[in-house]
């Protein structure tokens, strides 16, 4: 096999990644959870953080009430909980969004460095 025929095969069995953005580790992500943020810069955006595990990493800043001060930072996967959390070796963790003048509980698929709540989605 040529060198060009080499480099094409293994680029159709990489893994696809849509947009581009860094490859992170689970310290990048743990540090940039630690990092200060701006509640009025950010609120209402959407950014790439980057890859991790094969996923995109997000991060959402709602705010659903009195802005931006209960704006509220999420760091997660894109992707729905459930089995393809668990590709990714992410967790279940639930957030509180503020939507008016009540909120309510979203489950997302976050990176495990970040933890999982005490009690799994259906329990306890």
């Amino acid at each position: 096999m040529t060198l060009p025929a080499i480099f094409f095969v293994l680029a159709l069995l990489a893994p696809a990644r849509e947009g581009t953005g860094p490859l992170l580790t689970d310290a990048d992500i743990a540090a940039y959870a630690a990092r200060p943020w701006d509640k009025a810069a950010m609120m209402d955006r959407h950014v790439l953080l980057g890859f991790h595990n094969g996923g995109r990493v997000v991060v959402d800043f709602p705010c659903g009430d009195v802005c931006p001060g209960y704006t509220t930072r999420i760091i997660h996967y894109a992707v729905e909980p459930g089995p393809g959390c668990g590709g990714l070796g992410g967790v279940l963790r639930h957030a509180t969004i503020g939507s008016g003048a009540s909120s309510y509980r979203r489950a997302f698929c976050v990176p495990a460095v970040l933890g999982q709540d005490p009690i799994p989605l259906g329990g306890g």
